[in-house]
């Protein structure tokens, strides 16, 4: 089964893909918008073009939340896939740390840096669904 993962931003979102048989998860892209339509259209694509079953989107604390999961439902009519919510807090902070560790540039990392706060949002979610089918 193919997953997406997004870390969701007012200006931009990180993308990260992987399946449930590899169990891995690999930053994609970041997009930048204007609009909520606009993104919706693109992640439309997105999906139908990397054949994704299931969307995994980050939500965090406070204000943000609200406007995630309201992001999280408009997304799930738009694709008519589940998105399943996944804890962010930290990821952002977790993800440069690995980036700077892995010797990233500051320019590719500071690109990227959504994208790879998706990738550990997804794969936290994968090694949930791996922890739960091994107990």
């Amino acid at each position: 089964m193919r997953l997406l993962g997004i870390d969701y931003g007012q200006r931009k979102i990180g993308l990260a893909v992987g399946d449930i048989d590899s169990k891995l998860a690999e930053p994609l892209s970041v997009i930048y918008f204007k609009s909520v339509e606009e993104i919706l259209n693109k992640l439309g694509k997105l999906v139908r073009t990397e054949q994704v079953e299931r969307i995994v989107l980050g939500i965090s604390e406070g204000k943000m939340a609200q406007e995630t999961v309201n992001f999280g439902k408009k997304l799930e009519e738009k694709t008519k896939i589940s998105v399943i919510f996944c804890d962010e807090t930290l990821t952002t902070k977790t993800a440069q740390k690995l980036a700077i560790d892995a010797n990233i540039g500051r320019k590719r990392r500071k690109d990227m840096e959504d994208a790879y706060s998706a990738c550990l949002i997804l794969q936290e979610y994968l090694d949930f669904l791996d922890a739960s089918k091994n107990n």
